[in-house]
Protein backbone atom coordinates (compact mmCIF):
# COMPACT_ATOMS: atom_id res chain seq x y z
CA UNK A 1 0.00 0.00 0.00
CA UNK A 2 0.89 3.42 -0.89
CA UNK A 3 1.40 5.87 2.00
CA UNK A 4 -0.45 8.97 2.34
CA UNK A 5 1.90 11.83 1.70
CA UNK A 6 0.39 14.50 4.35
CA UNK A 7 0.75 18.22 3.27
CA UNK A 8 2.00 20.47 5.78
CA UNK A 9 0.00 23.96 5.21
CA UNK A 10 -0.65 27.29 7.07
CA UNK A 11 -3.95 28.02 8.35
CA UNK A 12 -4.39 30.74 5.75
CA UNK A 13 -3.44 28.02 2.95
CA UNK A 14 -5.71 25.47 4.10
CA UNK A 15 -8.89 28.34 3.92
CA UNK A 16 -7.61 29.52 0.51
CA UNK A 17 -7.92 25.82 -0.80
CA UNK A 18 -11.18 25.40 0.18
CA UNK A 19 -12.67 28.66 -0.87
CA UNK A 20 -11.08 27.94 -4.32
CA UNK A 21 -12.59 24.28 -3.93
CA UNK A 22 -16.21 25.96 -3.52
CA UNK A 23 -15.80 28.48 -6.16
CA UNK A 24 -14.63 25.16 -8.45
CA UNK A 25 -17.32 23.47 -7.74
CA UNK A 26 -20.45 25.97 -7.96
CA UNK A 27 -19.39 28.89 -10.00
CA UNK A 28 -17.23 27.20 -12.60
CA UNK A 29 -18.80 24.14 -12.47
CA UNK A 30 -21.93 26.26 -13.60
CA UNK A 31 -20.06 28.32 -16.27
CA UNK A 32 -18.70 25.00 -18.02
CA UNK A 33 -22.20 23.76 -17.92
CA UNK A 34 -23.52 27.31 -20.03
CA UNK A 35 -20.90 26.29 -22.25
CA UNK A 36 -21.40 22.54 -23.14
CA UNK A 37 -25.15 24.06 -23.33
CA UNK A 38 -24.29 26.15 -25.64
CA UNK A 39 -22.10 24.47 -27.72
CA UNK A 40 -24.82 21.39 -28.04
CA UNK A 41 -27.28 23.80 -29.15
CA UNK A 42 -25.02 24.22 -32.30
CA UNK A 43 -25.92 20.37 -33.41
CA UNK A 44 -23.30 18.22 -34.81
CA UNK A 45 -21.29 17.02 -31.72
CA UNK A 46 -18.48 15.47 -34.18
CA UNK A 47 -17.12 18.59 -36.21
CA UNK A 48 -18.08 20.72 -33.20
CA UNK A 49 -15.14 22.73 -31.90
CA UNK A 50 -17.17 24.83 -29.12
CA UNK A 51 -18.13 21.30 -27.68
CA UNK A 52 -15.08 19.76 -27.98
CA UNK A 53 -13.27 22.94 -25.97
CA UNK A 54 -15.99 22.71 -23.08
CA UNK A 55 -15.37 18.75 -22.98
CA UNK A 56 -11.49 19.56 -21.98
CA UNK A 57 -12.31 22.53 -20.24
CA UNK A 58 -15.09 20.01 -17.70
CA UNK A 59 -12.07 17.45 -17.53
CA UNK A 60 -9.42 20.37 -16.39
CA UNK A 61 -11.96 21.63 -13.84
CA UNK A 62 -12.95 17.70 -12.43
CA UNK A 63 -9.32 17.49 -12.23
CA UNK A 64 -8.26 20.69 -9.90
CA UNK A 65 -11.34 19.89 -7.82
CA UNK A 66 -9.65 16.25 -7.05
CA UNK A 67 -6.62 17.82 -6.59
CA UNK A 68 -7.95 20.00 -4.43
CA UNK A 69 -10.23 17.35 -2.33
CA UNK A 70 -6.96 15.25 -2.17
CA UNK A 71 -4.66 18.23 -0.47
CA UNK A 72 -7.52 18.97 2.06
CA UNK A 73 -7.75 15.74 2.97
CA UNK A 74 -4.20 15.18 3.81
CA UNK A 75 -3.49 18.61 5.14
CA UNK A 76 -1.89 19.28 8.28
CA UNK A 77 -2.26 22.44 9.64
CA UNK A 78 0.79 23.82 11.79
CA UNK A 79 0.46 25.43 14.43
CA UNK A 80 1.67 28.54 14.70
CA UNK A 81 1.80 28.49 18.74
CA UNK A 82 4.73 26.07 18.60
CA UNK A 83 6.92 27.50 15.31
CA UNK A 84 10.37 28.56 17.23
CA UNK A 85 11.17 32.08 15.68
CA UNK A 86 15.06 31.57 16.53
CA UNK A 87 14.98 29.93 13.50
CA UNK A 88 13.52 29.92 10.12
CA UNK A 89 11.52 27.32 9.48
CA UNK A 90 7.84 26.47 8.19
CA UNK A 91 5.77 29.65 9.04
CA UNK A 92 7.80 31.67 10.12
CA UNK A 93 8.25 35.48 8.08
CA UNK A 94 12.58 36.22 7.40
CA UNK A 95 13.60 39.49 6.44
CA UNK A 96 16.72 39.15 4.19
CA UNK A 97 19.04 40.69 2.17
CA UNK A 98 21.17 39.71 -0.83
CA UNK A 99 24.66 40.22 -0.21
CA UNK A 100 25.27 39.89 -4.65
CA UNK A 101 22.90 42.61 -4.90
CA UNK A 102 24.36 46.02 -5.43
CA UNK A 103 21.33 47.82 -3.59
CA UNK A 104 21.29 45.45 -0.93
CA UNK A 105 17.40 45.89 -0.50
CA UNK A 106 15.57 43.64 2.34
CA UNK A 107 13.35 41.24 1.13
CA UNK A 108 10.85 39.70 3.34
CA UNK A 109 9.00 35.76 2.69
CA UNK A 110 7.09 33.59 4.76
CA UNK A 111 8.19 29.77 4.57
CA UNK A 112 5.38 27.92 2.95
CA UNK A 113 4.90 24.37 1.42
CA UNK A 114 4.91 23.73 -2.03
CA UNK A 115 1.03 24.11 -2.45
CA UNK A 116 1.43 27.53 -0.93
CA UNK A 117 4.25 29.44 -2.86
CA UNK A 118 4.01 32.46 -4.68
CA UNK A 119 7.61 34.57 -4.20
CA UNK A 120 5.97 37.45 -5.95
CA UNK A 121 3.44 37.55 -2.89
CA UNK A 122 6.05 36.98 -0.48
CA UNK A 123 5.28 33.95 -0.03
CA UNK A 124 8.45 30.81 -0.96
CA UNK A 125 8.09 27.26 -0.79
CA UNK A 126 10.04 25.19 1.71
CA UNK A 127 11.61 23.30 -1.32
CA UNK A 128 12.36 25.92 -3.55
CA UNK A 129 16.91 26.78 -3.02
CA UNK A 130 16.26 29.82 -1.31
CA UNK A 131 13.75 28.13 1.01
CA UNK A 132 15.64 24.98 1.76
CA UNK A 133 18.89 27.00 2.44
CA UNK A 134 17.32 29.44 5.08
CA UNK A 135 15.51 26.42 6.95
CA UNK A 136 17.58 26.29 9.91
CA UNK A 137 19.31 29.60 9.67
CA UNK A 138 19.70 32.12 12.57
CA UNK A 139 19.60 35.70 12.05
CA UNK A 140 22.43 37.17 11.37
CA UNK A 141 23.34 34.04 9.64
CA UNK A 142 24.78 33.55 5.94
CA UNK A 143 23.29 31.54 3.76
CA UNK A 144 24.56 30.21 0.32
CA UNK A 145 21.34 29.02 -2.02
CA UNK A 146 22.04 27.63 -5.20
CA UNK A 147 19.05 28.99 -7.69
CA UNK A 148 18.82 28.38 -11.41
CA UNK A 149 20.49 31.70 -11.62
CA UNK A 150 23.30 31.28 -9.83
CA UNK A 151 24.37 31.20 -6.10
CA UNK A 152 22.91 33.98 -3.65
CA UNK A 153 24.77 35.11 -1.02
CA UNK A 154 21.70 35.90 1.72
CA UNK A 155 22.35 37.56 5.40
CA UNK A 156 19.15 36.90 7.59
CA UNK A 157 18.05 40.44 9.27
CA UNK A 158 15.03 38.98 10.78
CA UNK A 159 12.54 36.48 12.09
CA UNK A 160 9.28 36.30 13.01
CA UNK A 161 5.84 35.31 12.81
Amino acid sequence: MAETKHLVITREGLQKMKEELEYKETTEKMRIAEQLKVAISYGDLSENAEYDAAKNDQAALEQRINELRQMIENAVVVDESKIDTETVGFGTRVTIVDLDDEDEEEEVYTIVGTSESDPANGRLSNESPVGEALIGAHVGDTVVAQTPGGARRLRIVNIAL
